[in-house]
């Protein structure tokens, strides 16, 4: 976006100074005219007005992606060994069910997570647990089955890599991946 903006701006300018220099001639020239990209560059002590390039807000992918938007946070954790959803992320998954039920035309990944204890085959079953718990939850929500997708991780990409209750915390969760 910055290049086709930087591109624009000197697309302008050069326009600009091309018209400056044509429409300063006194008399009519009897030359035959030249292509205006043969034209020498415009003098160094000239002054051009500076434009700023970007004189908004940053842009984002989508809302999810923006911190001041209700739907950045995109994390639901678990309490150990199990999926069910605690009470504190009920309003997170029901506003990105709202979201997703206004926009029938996007998608989400639910990436179920687990930490590391337990062995492999029984944290990618919780991770996917988790993630259907939450495709369950959206679903009453108004969602639509074709725009949810689960994927368990199980403890296989740690938010924390720390071996503690701490990191294991910060471990056990789903994310709305859009």
């Amino acid at each position: 976006m910055r290049i086709l903006v930087f591109n624009l701006v000197a697309w302008c300018l050069i326009l600009y100074a091309s018209l400056s220099i044509l429409g300063c001639s006194s008399a009519p020239s009897r030359e035959p005219e030249t292509p205006a990209t043969s034209l020498p560059p415009p003098s160094s002590d000239r002054r051009t007005e500076t434009i700023p390039l970007e004189t908004s807000r940053p842009t984002y992918a989508g809302p999810w992606e923006d911190p001041s938007s209700p739907l950045y946070n995109r994390t639901i954790y678990f309490d150990y060994d199990t999926a069910e959803i605690k009470p504190d992320y009920i309003p997170v998954m029901r506003t990105h069910a709202r979201y997703l039920g206004s926009r029938t035309d996007t998608r989400v990944m639910l990436e179920g997570h687990a930490d590391e204890r337990g062995t492999r085959e029984y944290n990618l079953a919780l991770g996917d647990q988790r993630a259907e718990t939450v495709r369950r939850y959206m679903l009453a929500e108004g969602v639509l089955p074709d725009q949810m997708a689960t994927l368990s991780y199980g403890e296989e990409r740690p938010a924390d890599p720390g071996h503690g209750e701490g990191s294991w915390r910060l471990n056990r969760r789903v994310i709305i991946q859009y």
